[in-house]
């Protein structure tokens, strides 16, 4: 087996898969209320296509966690069908999905019994009015109930992503956490990043990962883990644990040294990086007749050139052209 090596030494062995560019929120920090211009169907990589990818992928190249992305990933017909192609590779790649939970109490069953393995559902606010101004939908209730119903398939643990945003829902990180510890949920802080449709990220409107320590300090005493390897997340007991709360600060401590992610589009298109400004079409060598020793060359020579880093605190930072619903999380 070949394995994705780029020019750094990094050894990519997580496959983020996003499934479709679509979305039935509205999240301020994501697109703008009128949502955006979806990717025509033709242009989407079919069942078929995105199987043979993925396979090769883990059979060829050591890929040995996928993770299926959007847009909101629940909204591909097809997925439970897709989740058990997925599941049924060998070797068995571990398999999870990040959604926004609006349709899990319809599929989290499904979904378990087909194969998925983890499951993590982004959660900004408890409240209610919050909630529909961030996403500019009512439906609150719907994400609550979906992580319940993926706690009785056995998703567990079900862990809950949250951006925290100055003004809005910064004040808000220990009733989320109180929320979490007493649902037995896992929960992830994430820096909010420069992946808008509208390209006007704000770093001071961020809240970083100091402030969100600091805060959730105020009243539990937190112990950073040691062994964090190449997650993106940095963990901490809660007052002695066994819980644990998680931070994911991509913009003031990256871990780029230590990254093992490769993205696919839902359009086909590979992306050695999040906020890469190019990509490499895998789409086009499928429908073209590509032999799977091509198409294995072609993800080579991708994640050859990835970069060192990101690159957001340098004064020639360019954010993507593609909006993170584009690109998949």
């Amino acid at each position: 087996m070949a394995a994705l090596v780029d020019r750094y030494g990094r050894v990519h062995t997580d496959l983020r898969v996003s499934l479709t560019d679509k979305c039935n929120l509205r999240c301020t920090y994501c697109m703008p209320p009128e949502g955006l211009d979806w990717l025509p169907s033709p242009e989407l990589l079919t069942d078929d296509e995105m199987e043979r990818l993925v396979a090769l992928a883990v059979r060829e190249l050591g890929i040995r966690s996928v993770r299926l992305t959007g847009g909101e990933p629940l909204l591909r017909r097809g997925l439970v069908d897709l989740v058990g192609r997925f599941a049924a590779l060998r070797p068995r790649p571990q398999l999870s999905l990040t959604t926004n939970g609006l349709g899990l109490v319809r599929n989290a069953s499904a979904l378990a019994d087909a194969g998925l393995d983890r499951i993590n559902v982004s959660l900004d606010t408890l409240r209610r009015t919050t909630f529909a101004e961030l996403t500019r939908r009512d439906r609150l209730d719907d994400v609550l109930a979906g992580l319940a119903a993926a706690q009785a398939a056995g998703l567990n643990p079900v862990k809950v992503n949250t951006v925290l945003m100055r003004g809005l829902n910064d004040d808000e990180a220990l009733d989320l956490l109180h929320y979490c510890l007493d649902h037995d949920l896992s929960l992830r802080f994430i820096e909010q990043m420069p992946l808008d449709a509208q390209h006007g990220w704000d770093r001071q409107l961020m809240l970083t990962a100091d402030e969100i320590l600091e805060r959730l300090g105020a009243e539990h005493t937190l112990v950073a883990q040691p062994g964090r390897g190449s997650a993106p997340a940095e963990t901490f007991l809660v007052d002695g644990g066994p819980a644990v709360v998680g931070v994911i600060a991509s913009v003031t401590r990256p871990f780029c040294a230590a990254c093992d992610r490769v993205r696919l589009t839902a359009d086909g298109q590979l992306r050695n990086c999040l906020f890469a400004r190019e990509e490499s079409d895998l789409r086009g060598a499928l429908r073209s007749g590509a032999t799977d020793a091509e198409i294995v060359a072609r993800w080579q020579a991708a994640l050859a050139g990835k970069r060192a880093g990101h690159g957001i605190d340098d004064p020639s930072f360019l954010q993507p052209d593609r909006p993170m619903s584009a690109i998949g999380g």
